[in-house]
This record gives C-alpha cells, structure tokens and sequence, in this order.
C-alpha cells in the first residue's frame, strides 16, 4: 500500500510540475542582453543549480548568437544542465548535436560519455530508479546505445579523464546484454524452441566471454543439443563447461536429465 501511495503522489506531483511549466521562445528571451551577458548569468545559474534557467539563457545563446566566442562552450555546458534537470533525452540530443558539430574539439570525449550517461538513464523510468528492477528482462535498446557510447569513447579517447569510468560501463552494460540473452535463451528453451535456444546461448558464449552469464549459456547449450538428439554438438559444450567449469554446479546442472 506504502508504494501504491508513493505512486499516485508522485503522478499528481510530475501532473503538477507539468502544468506549471511554461516555454520561452529562445529567439525572444534575454533580447535586451548581450552574448557576454546571456552566458555569463546561464554559468552563474549551473553554479547555483538552477538548471532550468542556466538550460533557457544557453538556448537563447546558442539561437541568438550561433557563432559567437561563446557558443562551443555554452554547448558542452547544456549537455550537463540537462542531465542535471533529469531530462535525458534532451541531454542525449545536445550531446549528439555538440559530437556532429564539434568533431574535433578537445572536449567531444565528454560528449560522449555524456551520451552514454543519458541513454543508460533513459532506459530508467522514475519509478524503476525508485525500486530495483532487473533491466537484463527489459527492451535494452538504451542500454545497447549508451555501451556503444562508452565503447567508442574508450576506442577512441583511451587516454581521456573519462576513459576509466567508461570502461567501467562497457563492462557492466555488457553483463546486462549478456544477461538478457540468457534470460531470451531460457525462455526459449522452456517453450522447447531449443534449436532458438541453443542458438541465443551460443551467441551468449561467442559474444560475451568473460561474463557470468556464460557457464549458463553453455548449459542451455548442452541441454538444448541433447533434447535435439546432436550428440556432437553437446559434447563440445560439455568439454568447453569442463574445462572452464569442472566440478561446478553448472556442470551438474548440465548433466541433469529433466
């Protein structure tokens, strides 16, 4: 009952903060100031941490003065007020707006560890962020764009101040993907799709070395091939699980007949 209240509070309180939102042409807003101004009061709102202000005066910014000496900056510095004011989307665009534009620029390498901070983030809902989910039983298709992000970033930018903390998200988005074909194999082979499941399993195997979900997969493998009666095909993946695995639990799980 506690989370049921949580819930409608929290719909009426995102109903009532929609509801008091209203949008300022950027064409229009801060006519009467300069370029230096704008972004001068747009820098003095992200340090006071009010993002909604600093979002609107870089908008006008980037509208009104789009070559000015300003403007690069003033993009990189969107990114992170819209993250901060939880609107992923936007902070995705902005990032994926200042990479095309600014190729070359020292600073594309938190561009995208940007994006990939807010695809992963957009895969959250609010309600999701406030109780556990299991995002490996989810649509990944967010998660598979912010690995890609961190990816790129640590190919490209190995040397980056945000090269470790990515690296640190490949690895665990890439458990997640590695779960969430596990997860697609069992289902598969449960409804006695085992060809399916020997074949998502396999890509588990192939794809994903290294992660936990593998010993797993090599059993869905094994018991897959056996209820196809492709004896060849089992005895591999029962060698792989004994070498990587011996006297594991995965191999007695392999072994059981159901």
């Amino acid at each position: 009952m506690k989370k049921i209240a949580l819930l409608v509070f929290l719909a009426n309180f995102l109903f009532f903060l929609g509801g008091c939102s209203t949008s300022i042409d950027p064409s229009e807003a801060y006519k009467g100031e300069s370029a230096e101004e704008i972004f001068q009061k747009g820098e003095d709102a992200l340090r006071d941490r009010s993002y909604g202000e600093a979002i609107k005066r870089f908008e006008a910014l980037d509208v009104q003065y789009p070559f000015g000496r300003n403007t690069e900056t003033a993009q990189l510095q969107i990114i992170y007020a819209y993250y901060m004011n939880s609107d992923y989307a936007s902070a995705e665009s902005a990032a994926d707006r200042f990479i095309h534009s600014y190729p070359t620029s020292p600073h594309v390498d938190y561009a995208y560890y940007m994006r990939g901070l807010s695809n992963y983030y957009q895969n959250l809902g609010i309600f999701e962020r406030l109780f556990s989910v299991n995002l490996a039983t989810r649509d990944l298709t967010q998660v598979k764009k912010s690995y890609n992000d961190f990816a790129t970033l640590v190919n490209l930018y190995p040397n980056s101040v945000y090269a470790p903390a990515a690296h640190q998200y490949t690895v665990y988005l890439r458990n997640i993907l590695a779960d969430h074909e596990l997860e697609v194999a069992q289902y598969y082979y449960s409804r006695e799709a085992y060809i399916a499941a020997a074949n998502r399993a396999n890509l588990v195997v192939r794809h994903y070395q290294g992660a936990p979900a593998v010993p797993e997969a090599l059993v869905v493998m094994a018991k897959s091939y056996r209820k196809l009666h492709l004896q060849q095909n089992e005895a591999e993946a029962m060698e792989v699980l004994r070498y990587n695995y011996p006297n594991s639990v995965y191999m007695q799980e392999a072994m059981a007949r159901d």
